[in-house]
């Protein structure tokens, strides 16, 4: 079996060239592999893709779209302020225009908000759906091989175990992280943020902040298995000799990573920080009120 297919472009291409390995590892007992120009290719790809990234500065991009100048004039100190979400413009929400809508950005029209609508209950939502797609995703079959006519599943966890026999311990505790810790990763952080954002919690902020970037980061790396089954399932096809199809764990698995990303992007991660300002104004007003009555 030769590797001379031309390899589909994929929104995360360091992801996808991992899940190439696992897949070559898995057919090592089925044919052999021979690497080809079209593979090294996607690795030099991979590397100019993250250099090209690193080295675009989208703050330069959309600084040469012009805005009204009424907009680029500093807040004044206590002056509400408007972010926008997409081009990261920041101004006094006194100038957003409203002849573009209900609060759109000056610069690229997207509507602004100052906190997402609904967004904890959107995302409490999205967490509960994605819990409920969890156990089945790791228990159900995420593959379904048939060789010489007898079937063989196997889930995420015997895929692990599976690269872990065979010598590849490295891949195999990648797999087992991005695939079963990493999505319950995920649903933990997100739990903890609610329920901190319910409890009206003022404590660590800056470290839940993080916790919530942690989430956007890892989030990708989750799509490892499916893009090998999809490999497996597209490689092979040999009749009667060995077939691989996927298995019902594959939608659920697919499922939870698509919902947590989801609920990653509908969380608002300002809400953690609305509980600390409120309590430092008071505390501030507190203070004045003190003084002046002192005085």
């Amino acid at each position: 079996m030769f590797c001379k297919n031309t390899l589909n472009f994929s929104r995360c291409p360091d992801v996808f060239m991992l899940g190439i390995l696992v897949s070559v590892v898995k057919l090592a007992d089925m044919a052999t592999i021979i690497p080809e120009t079209s593979l090294f290719a996607f690795v030099v790809l991979i590397f100019v893709l993250a250099a090209a990234q690193a080295s675009l500065d989208g703050d330069i991009v959309w600084s040469r779209v012009p805005v009204p100048d009424r907009v680029r004039r500093p807040p004044r100190t206590g002056e509400p302020i408007c972010a926008c979400h997409v081009c990261e413009l920041v101004m006094p929400e006194a100038e957003v225009d409203p002849g573009q809508g209900r609060s759109g950005c000056p610069r690229c029209g997207t509507r602004l908000h100052r906190r997402k609508p609904d967004s904890l209950q959107r995302t409490w939502a999205l967490v509960i759906a994605a819990i409920i797609c969890y156990l089945p995703a790791n228990l159900l079959p995420i593959t379904i091989v048939t060789s010489f006519g007898k079937p063989q599943s196997g889930t995420i966890i015997s895929g692990a175990i599976y690269l872990f026999s065979h010598g590849m311990w490295p891949l195999a505790l990648v797999v087992f992280t991005a695939s079963v810790l990493v999505p319950l990763m995920k649903l933990v952080i997100l739990v903890y943020l609610l329920v901190s954002v319910h409890r009206r919690s003022i404590r660590r902020p800056r470290d839940r902040t993080r916790l919530y970037r942690l989430t956007e980061v890892v989030g990708r790396w989750s799509m490892v298995d499916i893009y090998v089954v999809t490999i497996l399932v597209a490689l092979v096809r040999l009749g009667n000799l060995a077939t691989i199809e996927a298995g019902p764990g594959a939608v659920f698995f697919a499922a939870v990573v698509v919902i947590t990303m989801f609920a990653a992007m509908a969380f608002d991660p300002r809400l953690i920080w609305d509980q600390w300002e409120q309590t430092d104004d008071s505390a501030g007003t507190t203070e004045r009120t003190t003084t002046e009555q002192a005085a």
